[in-house]
């Protein structure tokens, strides 16, 4: 899937930035191993994002922006993340194939 306006490199440096790997294994990111989430490989290929919203980029985006409004019991804080940053992070994470 295309992300518009999002860059996979820019999305790259804010996942590591904001520390998502603490919570989630993504391949690719240096130091990435964390076990609280979802492992992140094959991610393009999955339905659904936290398995509550279609897994398309304008749903990817509105959920990395604030996951508790869309599933208010999930563990993902609200990180604070622009439309921006969301867009290049939801690029990167469509780069992730297989499982």
């Amino acid at each position: 899937m295309v992300v518009a306006d999002g860059d996979p490199r820019k999305g790259a440096a804010l996942i590591d930035r904001y520390g998502c790997g603490a919570c989630h294994t993504i391949p690719g990111i240096t130091r990435a191993q964390g076990r609280v989430g979802p492992g992140l490989t094959g991610f393009r290929d999955q339905a659904y994002v936290a398995g509550v919203l279609p897994n398309r980029p304008g749903p990817l985006v509105d959920w990395l922006q604030s996951p508790p409004r869309h599933s208010p019991q999930t563990a993902m804080p609200d990180m604070g993340i622009s439309e921006a940053q969301a867009e290049h992070i939801a690029a990167y994470l469509y780069t992730l194939e297989g499982r």
